[in-house]
């Protein structure tokens, strides 16, 4: 009371806000990330539900300590996950397991992000999470395929409905929401070129299904690509004018030229938007058969990126191609030198002092 008093007379007194940890995250994601990205809040809020409310959702928000923030991220880095288990019997069980480092820096994020507005809007003196310590993440080597995997790659696609597509990421290195988004207007036969500007992303139904978004840094790109990926792009406009003939009253897709223009490169038989899912699993089975069963669809981009760097192009170029926000964040990803670059340039080197008598 005395502390209070001086703070009175002092005019820093502050009010210790009655709210719990669960109400004011409810309140700050539904109030406060209107700004965020679909995905971005949907990712704040799994991971409020699944994590932050069962620790720390009865606590009150103006009682909530560094150590228990500390406590609560020590927790999940012992068991902070549920694994589950079938024996040879069939009989099903669970554990509790680490959960991974990233996902524990995440969700510190997410709780400092939380906590400083609540600052801001004077519920609570300090951010609780900003003098924690979060476990370092292990930056994982990206894994493109190989070059003999790349032609068994390209043959495998010969055989599968959306090998066009798988064909179109590993060349242009594009995201698969970006492929799938692609529309005919956005493909300049002329020039050779791709702009770059919106994805398809799947939503759950209540939220509209699959819904054009932004890109993921909100910036559109123009990409001048090989002329291999042009003629590509002729085939599927070819095979989709023929499918569309095919499936007569049950075309879903273009009516007309014009509604063509921009429509999806990408279709289904019946003109439908390509389902993530499905390609999904078209793509493990590819993998599979190439040898290479952990493999993803999206690391047809990390290959496209590795395949731009080794045949010289510079990593301002990748940068802008991949969509990068920055080089920087490019030479982090790709930085790591393959075998086949370090011997380029040892045989630069080489030509350079034969030059020098």
């Amino acid at each position: 009371m005395q502390a209070a008093a001086v703070e009175v007379q002092e005019g820093t007194f502050f009010e210790p806000s009655k709210l719990t940890v669960a109400q004011w995250f409810e309140t700050w994601l539904s109030e406060y990330c209107g700004d965020k990205k679909y995905l971005t809040v949907k990712q704040y809020r799994s991971m409020y539900e699944t994590h932050i409310k069962p620790a720390l959702g009865a606590v009150k928000l103006s009682k909530l300590t560094p150590p228990q923030v500390q406590g609560f991220y020590n927790e999940l880095g012992r068991t902070g996950r549920t694994v589950t288990k079938r024996d040879r019997k069939g009989n099903v069980t669970t554990e509790r397991a680490p959960l991974s480092a990233k996902t524990v820096k995440n969700i510190h994020g997410i709780m400092s992000k939380s906590f400083d507005t609540a600052m801001r809007q004077g519920l609570i003196k300090r951010n609780p999470a900003e003098l924690a310590t979060v476990p370092k993440v292990e930056k994982k080597e990206v894994c493109p395929l190989t070059e003999e995997q790349i032609k068994a790659f390209m043959a495998a696609c010969d055989g599968d409905e959306y090998g066009r597509i798988f064909k179109l990421i590993i060349f242009t290195g594009l995201r698969e929401g970006e492929a799938i988004g692609l529309t005919w207007d956005c493909v300049n036969f002329e020039s050779g070129t791709m702009k770059i500007s919106k994805q398809l992303q799947k939503r759950p139904e209540r939220d509209g299904g699959y819904t054009f978004a932004p890109l993921k840094n909100d910036k559109t790109r123009v990409l001048t690509v090989a002329p291999f990926v042009m003629q590509l792009l002729r085939e599927q406009r070819s095979r989709q004018a023929e499918e569309r003939l095919a499936a007569g009253e049950g075309w879903q897709g273009w009516q007309n030229e014009k509604e063509r223009d921009t429509a999806l490169v990408f279709t289904k038989p019946d003109g439908i938007h390509v389902d993530a899912t499905v390609l999904y699993k078209h793509y493990k089975r590819i993998a599979e058969s190439i040898g290479a069963p952990e493999s993803r669809v999206h690391d047809l981009r990390h290959t496209f990126a590795v395949l731009s760097l080794q045949n010289g192009d510079d990593v301002k170029t990748v940068q802008g191609n991949l969509g990068h926000a920055t080089a920087a964040f490019t030479l982090d990803v790709y930085g790591h030198v393959s075998e086949r670059m370090r011997e380029d340039s040892a045989a630069r080197m080489q030509s350079y002092i034969e030059n020098l008598a």
